[in-house]
């Protein structure tokens, strides 16, 4: 697992990879798959959203799955999440900036193993798993 810091906030690293581990774990992955796990600007995140998704804006996170095998090791994909959109959205929730940087990194990698958040039902049952992710994080190891 690889987590690449391209801003210039602090990150919370250690509890960053717990959460993309429990994710991992919540969805039978595979001991050893690989994720990246990229955090930026939403300078840099919207345009990963105009030239992959057609968007032009900024975004939270975007999830782009990959489900290869490279050697012996499975790729599972690469998560990218918007630090500066991370901190509006702690903001405005209430609470931190970790905890928000922990909910997108869950959402992320609950994207690459094939959950959807395009109806409210789906975005409910995926707010739900979220929250078990934190969960068994939070009690790991």
């Amino acid at each position: 697992m690889t987590l690449i810091d391209r801003q210039k906030r602090p990150l919370p690293r250690a509890r960053l990879l717990r959460v993309a581990r429990a994710a991992m774990a919540a969805e039978g992955c595979e001991p050893g798959t690989e994720v990246t796990i990229v955090i930026g600007a939403d300078k840099w995140i919207r345009r990963l959203n105009q030239t992959y998704l057609g968007k032009d804006r900024a975004t939270d996170v975007l999830a782009f799955p990959q489900q290869v095998w490279e050697g012996k090791r499975f790729l599972l994909g690469d998560v990218a999440i918007s630090a500066q959109t991370a901190e509006r959205q702690a903001r405005a929730l209430g609470h931190s900036l970790a905890r928000e940087l922990a909910v997108l990194t869950a959402h992320g990698i609950l994207h690459l193993t094939g959950w959807r958040d395009d109806t409210p039902q789906r975005r409910r049952r995926m707010a739900e798993r979220v929250e078990e992710v934190l969960r068994m994080a939070a009690a790991g190891p």
